[in-house]
């Protein structure tokens, strides 16, 4: 997204929540407020523009009205290409965050580019097999600079044991020193058979 927004164009994260549950110790006002606050500077640190779909931390939802709340969010944006997270993941706001992607990309009968990304292979998302690299190298320090504006989420623990390795590895896979990787889905006219029929 950083380089997105490093050659001019316009870039959105949509947040589903406001993280809303993640500090047992805090209301859910509060956790909103703080994590509100930490996604507003990461993306304030890589050039990008926040907003937020209104749904609850660990309590999202996936439906005919979600899928109609954020398409609404999404055609104001008008993207040429939205990514999400990769629905195979053994946290719940990350599969209904996929699935909403999915829903919305069908509806809108695939007016913009799908990409799927990966958050803690191994730990979270699973049977993620990219289909396309990019060469991070030049945006790490940017990249880390809007991760660790998320102080309230153990930034540097996270990095360090999910983030560093998963870049260096997906670096690995396409020749580059860091990487990250994505999922291209593609619509079925786009689709190949098996080999031979």
């Amino acid at each position: 997204m950083a380089k997105y927004a490093q050659a001019g164009h316009n870039v959105t994260f949509l947040y589903l929540t406001r993280g809303e549950a993640g500090d047992p110790s805090k209301t859910y006002a509060e956790s909103a407020s703080l994590r509100t606050k930490e996604a507003e500077s990461a993306c304030h640190a890589l050039g990008v523009k926040p907003a937020f779909a209104g749904q609850i931390d660990g309590n999202t939802i996936f439906s005919n009205e979600r899928i109609d709340e954020i398409e609404k969010i999404i055609a104001v944006e008008n993207p040429d290409i939205l990514f999400s997270q990769w629905p195979i993941d053994g946290h719940r706001d990350h599969q209904v965050t996929g699935a909403l992607a999915l829903g919305i990309w069908t509806k809108s009968q695939r007016k913009f580019t799908l990409y799927f990304y990966e958050v803690n292979t191994g730990s979270e998302t699973m049977h993620f097999t990219p289909t396309d690299y990019v060469d991070i190298s030049d945006v790490k320090d940017l990249k880390r600079e809007a991760m660790f504006a998320h102080k309230s989420q153990d930034p540097e623990n996270t990095y360090n044991d999910y983030f560093k390795p998963l870049e260096t590895f997906r670096g690995l896979e396409c020749g580059v020193k860091m990487a990250e990787a994505f999922i291209l889905f593609k619509d079925k006219s786009e689709r190949t058979g098996l080999p031979g029929f």
